[in-house]
């Protein structure tokens, strides 16, 4: 059996050292919860993500291409809150193909930055243990060896939260930068070339009022004797740059000059001079200039260089990036290019701190585009049309930056909902009618941005969802005419009742429910002259169509304001948060079930579409809370599985009087209260013609099959996983008698398992992996 990985959504983590991209390859790597995703930015195939690196055991918050030749392997250092830095490398045939060589060990703490520069095997580490400790990575062919040579002590004691690594010409001796939860930044040099790793510190700059969160040095022209620019961001909202200058090419008249033109700043802009030697060669370190544009944390700084001319690209918590430039008459440092969301929907400072806004600012290797990454976990990549000397956005990618909690397919296939605890829903799809004759997945709506941790879904349809979260009633959506008329343009997704859509959704303010709202044309909107016509074209009501229409699948901004579902319903009835849901195949029906611990909550509630009335009396067997609820094929059969070790079969009562066309009586078939030895997390029904067949998964690592054998259900087989099992689903297809089990472990593996049809042993088995 072949299978490849078509689709990965995954969003970034929030942190400014996660991301980094290769100047030789091209790619970009960043932390993906305790995962390093690979993905091409400016790849015309526009597939994304290509693979996830497995082996953190918690968050990735620093990612770094360590410096190679076009020739060579490409190698990804990843450092992780679990204390450990990975290296991964690849092999020139596949460049995206990268696996796991060694570790390096030594730090108590989570690691917070790494540094590299390019002339040199060292390896630079900040962590929250205080220390910034130095590595020699040596590879010959197949071998990767890490070696620890020195480890300093931060003092005044720290958390390094940012490092710059570079070398001073012409004598090649290194220089290093150090930021953290202080408002200073320290620099540590070498005594001599490029071999010593004994760094040694020679000065601390003061001006800063927050964390250092970025540092990065340039040199300032192509050249030996070219002075370094050491660029510092923080959280008090400002960019301070530094000179690293040798001290005969600092003219005395330019410090004094410089000295009185700051001088009426205070002393946050003094210019002391910083003297020191390395390798034989006397330096000067002094402030260059303060650039102030941004109205909140500076999170990211990066270099590039455009025609021979510096550029400094600054990403911060106001929800904007900002491309810096020397003035060649004034030399000041100004602002040239804005990206990003210039709106007054910020939304970024809290009153403990910035939370929002743009973490991460990564220029390609030609510095003709940019990357971001945002607080919603979403890339955002811009580029330069130099035809027409102006940026324009491209596409990007996005995923969930929490656990994802539920999926479901649309009951025709046509596309996927996901659900997690980022308190998003989101729908993916396949863009099949691109101009290049290609295909693609993408994320193509965000149907539900809710207040509450969402933890099940199911589709009651192709235009129909309904889904629970961590509050006691359940909310069913239904698709806005616009999302439906951009998946039948660009996914051939056919739409069956357009007439009765609504045009589009918003979320009030302060509200949690998602309104139905109307689109018009810019010319057919009137003028708000009176408070009746502001309030009718506020932005809770209308919806621009240029905002809409659009040839390719959304951008973030869009996605996260223009693509919402309006709430059709909220069903009540459950007295704690939601735990599973489930709707019928013909969409008729809709299960529920909430946490419990006790049986008077682990009940199970059912509600009619129709008229979206709950069906008494609640179905009652389970103690615990219920964690999978799922219909047979032809819903005549409800399996419910849960915390207390139980399997339920509930069945419909045909002999029940009822004046409906069909009877939505069920009424208890089957039970097994020692189903498992420990809990119960997943459970489906199998698709088979000769038997009725279900398997159960749990935490004792099983998966059990049960078949129909009279009228009770009994044991038929049993799988043994080597770790539990969170999530199991069987093939609607068989092929040659054989069923096809998907069973996924707790470490995110997933297995393939063929059984026999009816048999239901074991025929063939198949490790896909961590992807």
């Amino acid at each position: 059996m072949e299978t490849n990985g078509n689709y990965i959504a995954s969003g970034g983590n929030r942190h400014p050292s996660s991301a980094d991209w290769d100047v030789v390859s091209g790619l970009l790597a960043f932390g993906s919860d305790r995962n390093v995703a690979v993905w091409d930015p400016l790849s015309a195939d526009h597939e994304g993500i290509t693979s996830l690196l497995s082996g953190h055991t918690d968050k990735v918050n620093a990612v770094r291409f360590f410096p190679r030749r076009q020739d060579e392997s490409q190698v990804i250092l990843s450092g992780s809150v679990d204390h450990t830095i990975r290296i991964w490398g690849n092999d020139s045939q596949h460049r995206d193909n990268f696996r796991y060589t060694t570790e390096l060990l030594s730090h108590s703490g989570s690691i917070n930055c790494l540094a590299v520069t390019p002339g040199t095997n060292l390896i630079v580490s900040g962590a929250a243990d205080a220390t910034v400790r130095i590595w020699r990575l040596d590879i010959n062919e197949e071998r990767y060896e890490g070696q620890l040579l020195q480890t300093i002590q931060v003092t005044p004691r720290f958390f390094p939260l940012s490092l710059a690594l570079s070398v001073l010409t012409p004598r090649g001796a290194l220089i290093l930068a150090v930021g953290g939860t202080r408002a200073f930044v320290q620099t540590f040099v070498t005594e001599s070339g490029l071999d010593d790793a004994n760094f040694v510190l020679k000065a601390t700059l003061t001006g800063h009022e927050g964390w250092i969160r970025s540092l990065a040095f340039a040199c300032e022209k192509n050249g030996p004797n070219s002075d370094l620019l050491l660029a510092s961001a923080s959280q008090d909202k400002y960019i301070r740059l530094w000179r690293v200058s040798r001290e005969q090419d600092l003219p005395a008249a330019n410090i004094s000059s410089r000295g009185s033109a700051l001088g009426t700043f205070g002393k946050a802009l003094s210019n002391k001079e910083h003297r020191f030697e390395a390798n034989e060669s006397a330096y000067s370190l002094t402030f260059e200039a303060l650039l102030l544009g941004h109205e909140d944390w500076a999170f990211s700084i990066a270099w590039s260089s455009r025609n021979g001319a510096l550029q400094l690209l600054s990403a911060s918590a106001d929800n904007s990036l900002a491309i810096w430039e020397s003035d060649a008459a004034s030399g000041v440092w100004i602002p040239t290019t804005r990206l990003g969301e210039i709106s007054s929907h910020k939304g970024s400072t809290t009153a403990t701190g910035s939370t929002g806004g743009f973490w991460i600012g990564l220029w390609s290797p030609d510095g003709a585009a940019v990357a971001s990454l945002g607080r919603t976990g979403s890339w955002r990549l811009w580029k330069f049309e130099s035809n027409e000397e102006r940026w324009t956005q491209g596409l990007g990618i996005s995923g969930h930056v929490k656990s994802v909690t539920s999926i479901a397919w649309a009951k025709d296939g046509s596309y996927l909902l996901s659900t997690g605890s980022d308190q998003t829903t989101r729908l993916h799809a396949e863009w099949t009618k691109r101009k290049e004759n290609r295909s693609s997945w993408h994320e193509f709506a965000r149907p539900q941005i809710h207040g509450y941790d969402l933890n099940c879904i199911d589709s009651l349809g192709i235009s129909q969802f309904v889904s629970g979260a961590d509050e006691k009633l359940l909310r069913v959506f239904d698709e806005p005419r616009a999302i439906a008329d951009m998946l039948e343009r660009m996914c051939d997704i056919s739409i069956s009742n357009g007439q009765d859509m609504p045009d589009a959704a918003n979320v009030p303010a302060l509200g949690l429910s998602n309104k139905a709202m109307n689109v018009m044309e810019e010319d057919k909107v009137p003028e708000a002259g009176g408070l009746e016509d502001r309030e009718a074209l506020g932005p809770g009501s209308v919806s621009l169509q240029s905002t809409i229409d659009i040839d390719h699948p959304p951008f973030e901004d869009h996605l996260a304001r223009h693509t919402l579902w309006p709430e059709r319903e909220k069903l009540y009835g459950h007295g704690y948060e939601i735990s599973a849901v489930a709707a019928s195949h013909d969409g008729k029906l809709i299960a529920t079930a909430c946490k419990a611990t006790s049986l008077e909550h682990a009940v199970i509630r059912l509600y009619e579409t129709i008229d979206w009335r709950e069906i008494k009396p609640s179905l009652t067997a389970h103690s615990l809370t219920v964690t999978r609820l799922v219909f047979s094929d032809d819903d005549e059969d409800l399996l419910s599985v849960g915390r207390d070790r139980q399997w339920v079969v509930h069945t419909v009562d045909h002999d029940a009087q009822t004046p409906k066309p069909r009877s939505y009586n069920y009424i208890l078939k089957d039970s097994n209260p020692k189903g498992h030895s420990r809990m119960i997390l997943d459970a489906t029904w199998a698709h088979s013609s000769i038997a009725r067949v279900f398997a159960t998964a749990g935490r004792d690592k099983a998966v059990k099959f049960w078949s129909l054998q009279g009228v009770v259900y009994k044991l038929t087989n049993t799988i043994v996983t080597r770790l539990p099992v969170t999530a199991i689903d069987i093939s609607t297809r068989t092929s040659r008698g054989l069923l096809r089990i998907a069973v996924g472990l707790e470490d995110g593996s997933i297995n393939i398992y063929l059984l026999h049809e009816v048999r239901l042993d074991v025929q063939g088995h198949y490790d896909l992996g961590r992807e």
